[in-house]
């Protein structure tokens, strides 16, 4: 009894001991575990892929991708631009307690328990998508120690990171076969599109692929991915994610996967972006993948009927409120256009033709030396060593300013350029971004408003989206996330609205008719458009810009050595394909054609000669001219005839014409009265302004002043009457009541003019000196010393 009795106590204590070691060790394990659960970790090594270069477009779809640094395509990809097909699948397929689980399932390891040790070898696993994470992220492990590390991580990351990260993670990271990592490039090589356009069919075979990716290829191994679909497929079935018709609808759609080449778009930008593609990774653009695909197609199709003659093209299409550029096409073969299909026709420096010639219209309204109804001449004009004619070899006598530009006549844009003046148009298009004028005004001559430099293509879209923009100009923008374009993001005023209103009516014209199916409008009446043409001389370079207040398209057609071909007309080799693909685009909900507003006012004009009518103009017309001219060129041609003439009509008013084409303006140099009926209908009055100071013809002595000389402009007009001041045609500024102006004295003749709101105006010329060797000491203040 003694023994047993000791027996029974030795058992006793042994039991306290088992349970006393199991609690150590369960609290010991709790204890680390805990310990490791809470410690710090990094989930961006789990959740990051190594991806590839790739150039998107402005939501999110490959235009040009390149191979990352391990030779794999990966293009990772947010989770709700991946097929919620796909998701489905791949739960199904991988892991379908993934949304309940806390990173291991028990219930898979119970499962996967029992079936290894009946079968007595491994035939089930029970890793989970985030244990398959961290196991792609940290290596297999050999031991069951290592498994255990691994599951243990795989709850730490669930503990850190939402399901949807995971998921996401995963699918990116997933291989596919071949050099195939994640669903995107998968989808891109076996389906040729983006993992979002995925059907439940070609979700299921994806889903597949990652349990073995080399058996189940299926551009080799067709019989097995069709297997393994079917399972996939059965098992979404068994989960309630897909009904019964919609598993046997996709069971009998074929494989339908094919090698497809990865998308290649917008090459040269990829080229110009490979070192932020290496430093990025995924590079967002503002193009359009499917506006870029349909430029790049038809410039192919455009050029095939020139066999030969002419080989290359460039295209760029750009949203006007934005300036975002939705498609950029530099050759028509980047690996195929002989000679140098990698050359940046974007880019290249090319004759423009008659591209500039809206600018030079417009520098010339805005300088308030043309209006767009005033009449031109286009005729024969000798320039010395320069005689220039037009493209048809013809002149056509006197016709608008508006009719000149539409029709683009030379003579006419050489006559508003000498207006203009050179050197203010160089300096003009420099601040609208043309940098190819690297040479001196004088390099260039008049011949700068016929195509007299070279111009980037870029560069002039640029300039067509400042018209469009209704003045305002903005530098182009090719990223979503552009650091540099931020501090260039605001709008700079080139132009007033008025005078772009204008060249929206002067430019205003229909698209050449669609020549084949390809040119259709997207429907309804065809948008108002604006377009001009270019073609250099020689016959080397054409060019054609469409525009609205929605796009703006340029296209260059030419051959990238510079041979010429007569079939290089603007209108002709460029306008059919810049039309084509205008008409393409999808129009916006805002209007595509500017309102006028207040930028445009009424205004009397002489009939004859297209200018503000002075008393004299018997038939005159009204017009719509921009709020910001001024009215003080006034038409010169009708005068009061002498009073001895015998014609009783003559003896009112005779008309006086230039006789040559040459420096021809029909205003009048001045026009300081402006006469005006009395109340009684008496003889008219005679309203002058008269510019008091400074004096006319006078001689004005510096006296070296410490803040500079200076002079109170002053005028004979009531108080309450606005005026224009231009020194030297430099505007000045303006004056009213006791709000003067004060001119700063400079060395040298001067003619100061001042303006009043009708137009009315006086001019006076003076000069300014230096001391003489002994001046004269009298007081401070400066000294008028004579009047001629």
């Amino acid at each position: 009894m003694k023994g047993t009795a000791v027996r029974r106590m030795g058992a006793a204590l042994k039991r306290r001991m088992c349970w006393r070691n199991l609690a150590v060790a369960i609290w010991v394990v709790g204890f680390f575990s805990a310990l490791i659960l809470a410690w710090p970790m990094d989930t961006k090594s789990y959740l990051r892929n190594l991806s590839s270069g790739v150039l998107a477009d402005r939501e999110g779809r490959i235009l040009y991708p390149c191979l990352n640094k391990q030779e794999q395509w990966c293009f990772p990809v947010d989770l709700d631009r991946v097929s919620p097909w796909l998701i489905k699948a791949t739960i199904a397929a991988e892991d379908r307690r993934f949304r309940l689980h806390p990173g291991v399932d028990p219930v898979a390891v119970i499962r996967a328990v029992k079936q290894n040790l009946v079968h007595g070898r491994v035939v089930s696993g029970a890793s989970t998508l985030t244990m398959q994470l961290v196991k792609r992220t940290e290596g297999a492990a050999d031991s069951l120690a290592g498994k255990a590390l691994q599951a243990l991580q795989a709850v730490r990351l669930e503990l850190r990171t939402s399901k949807n990260e995971i998921l996401e993670a995963y699918l990116n990271g997933a291989p596919y076969g071949l050099n195939l990592v994640g669903c995107q490039s998968a989808s891109y090589r076996f389906f040729g599109k983006p993992a979002s356009e995925l059907t439940l069919a070609e979700a299921a075979l994806l889903a597949g692929l990652p349990k073995s990716p080399r058996a189940m290829m299926p551009l080799k191994n067709s019989d097995r991915a069709l297997e393994r679909r079917a399972y996939v497929l059965k098992r979404m079935l068994e989960e309630g994610t897909i009904t019964r018709e919609q598993a046997e609808a996709a069971l009998k759609e074929p494989l339908g996967t094919r090698w497809h080449a990865l998308p290649k778009l917008a090459p040269h930008l990829a080229r110009a972006s490979a070192s932020r593609m290496d430093r990025e990774g995924r590079v967002m653009t503002t193009l359009d993948a499917r506006i870029q695909e349909k430029a790049e197609r038809w410039v192919r199709h455009h050029l095939s009927p020139f066999d030969g003659e002419i080989e290359n093209a460039a295209v760029m299409v750009v949203d006007v409120e934005s300036a975002e550029v939705l498609a950029r096409v530099g050759s028509a073969d980047f690996f195929g256009t002989v000679p140098g299909g990698q050359v940046d026709g974007c880019r290249a420096p090319r004759s423009p033709g008659s591209a500039l010639k809206p600018f030079v219209y417009a520098m010339a309204m805005e300088e308030q030396r043309l209006y767009a109804d005033e009449i031109l001449a286009d005729g024969p004009v000798d320039y010395g060593l320069y005689r220039p004619d037009n493209f048809d070899r013809g002149f056509r006598g006197l016709v608008s300013a508006s009719w000149a530009l539409k029709h683009s006549r030379n003579v006419p844009a050489l006559l508003v350029q000498e207006r203009v003046g050179v050197e203010t148009a160089w300096k003009k298009f420099r601040d609208l971004g043309l940098t190819t004028l690297t040479r001196t005004p004088d390099h260039y001559g008049l011949g700068l408003a016929l195509g007299g430099a070279e111009v980037r293509l870029e560069e002039l879209t640029g300039l067509y989206r400042t018209i469009a923009a209704l003045g305002d100009f903005r530098k182009l923008k090719y990223f979503m996330k552009d650091t540099e374009y931020l501090w260039n993001s605001t709008d700079t005023r080139m132009f007033s609205r008025g005078v772009c209103l204008k060249l929206y009516e002067m430019l205003e014209g229909s698209l050449p008719l669609a020549v084949d199916g390809l040119s259709r409008s997207t429907g309804g009446a065809s948008p108002r458009v604006c377009w001009k043409t270019g073609t250099s001389a020689g016959h080397t370079d054409a060019w054609a810009f469409v525009f609205n207040r929605h796009y703006v398209v340029g296209v260059w057609v030419g051959n990238n050595d510079g041979r010429p071909s007569r079939r290089l007309v603007g209108a002709e080799a460029a306008l059919p394909l810049a039309a084509r693909i205008f008409r393409s685009l999808t129009p916006k909900n805002e209007p595509a054609w500017p309102e006028a507003g207040d930028d445009l006012r009424e205004v009397t004009l002489c009939s004859s000669s297209g200018l503000p009518a002075s008393p004299w103009c018997m038939r005159t017309r009204t017009a719509m001219l921009p709020r910001s001219q001024y009215l003080h060129r006034i038409c010169d041609v009708h005068h009061p005839a002498p009073a001895d003439s015998g014609d009783a009509r003559a003896a009112e008013v005779m008309e006086r014409w230039p006789g040559r084409t040459q420096g021809w303006d029909l205003a009048g140099v001045q026009v300081p009265v402006t006469p005006d009926r009395g109340r009684d209908g008496g003889p008219a009055r005679i309203h002058a302004l008269r510019i008091l100071v400074p004096v006319n013809q006078g001689v004005y002595v510096l006296t070296g002043e410490p803040e500079g000389d200076r002079l109170v402009l002053s005028a004979s007009a009531p108080r309450e009457t606005p005026l224009h001041w231009y020194l030297n045609d430099r505007y000045l500024g303006s004056s009213r009541g006791d709000s003067l102006l004060q001119l700063r004295l400079e060395e040298g003749n001067h003619r100061l003019t001042c303006m009043n709101a009708k137009g009315v105006r006086d001019t006076v010329a003076f000069q300014v000196t230096v001391p003489p060797p002994n001046p004269w000491q009298g007081g401070s203040g400066i000294r008028v010393t004579s009047f001629r």
